[in-house]
């Protein structure tokens, strides 16, 4: 079972300039991250409740060239950054890759990955990728090991209560992608993911638990994504850079996490 988008992978070429700036300029604060061994790669974590904004910078061209989530990440940076890939959570991932691999799916083989806090704690999870991630295809599906500093339940309770410098907890609410075509990238996403979108003319909507992944026509957008974020503000913010745009809608203190992302996302096209 897919239960929504577990993380953006957002190409970077300075890791710390990236957080300082989204820090600063819409008050996301990064409180994790590390490298990852073998892999070529390094990261800053932003938690957004069980969702997290993933700031990804290369370490190794070479390393990183042999995975597909870091060739994507090279790919991006190739173009000046931005959105590399995203990855969906998958309960079960080792039944859910098999039976979609049973049914025709490009998806790879379940691998593990790692990487070391500055504490010395591991943070483990399990992956399966295609040959070929990025924007213009579906994305990955992760499974993560539920203890530790990061993943135990008292970590999850903390992240959803978390305060950014916002002034509140954040939510990831939408991840809106340009497409050079909607509908064909949809019947991938069907095809590769069992993801099922609906489409009124060139615009693919799907709902992946609480989160909403649109597809539109690569004329209708400013940039290559929008991501949308729902956060206790008094107006709507907007920030655009690393290659994205960032949208902060407005949700109620009152509302349940999940309520007011359904609120938000439900606002429809801008």
């Amino acid at each position: 079972m897919l239960r929504g988008i577990d993380h953006l992978v957002i190409a970077v070429p300075d890791l710390d300039v990236a957080a300082d700036e989204l820090a600063d300029a819409l008050g996301i604060a990064f409180t994790a991250g590390g490298s990852h061994p073998g892999a070529g790669t390094r990261n800053r974590i932003a938690f957004l409740g069980e969702a997290y904004l993933e700031l990804i910078g290369v370490e190794d061209e070479a390393l990183a060239a042999e995975r597909p989530i870091g060739d994507a990440a090279l790919r991006a940076l190739a173009a000046d950054g931005g959105l590399a890939t995203y990855a969906l959570l998958a309960d079960d991932l080792e039944l859910t890759v098999a039976e979609l691999r049973a049914n025709g799916s490009h998806l790879g083989p379940v691998q593990h990955g790692a990487r070391q806090r500055p504490d010395g704690e591991v943070v483990e999870w399990w992956t399966a990728t295609f040959d070929h991630l990025g924007p213009d295809a579906p994305p990955f599906l992760i499974r993560h090991a539920e203890v530790g500093a990061e993943w135990g339940v008292a970590a999850l309770r903390d992240r959803r209560a978390f305060r950014h410098p916002i002034g509140s907890p954040v939510s990831l609410v939408r991840l809106d992608l340009a497409a050079a075509d909607p509908p064909s990238l949809a019947a991938d996403y069907q095809r590769e993911l069992g993801v099922e979108l609906w489409s009124v003319a060139d615009l693919a909507v799907a709902s992946i638990g609480p989160h909403t992944v649109r597809l539109r026509p690569i004329a209708e957008m400013p940039v290559p994504a929008i991501v949308v974020l729902g956060a206790v503000v008094d107006v709507p913010l907007s920030l655009t850079t690393l290659g994205l745009r960032f949208d902060v809608e407005p949700v109620s203190a009152a509302l349940h996490p999940e309520d007011a992302e359904l609120r938000v996302r439900n606002r429809g096209v801008e």
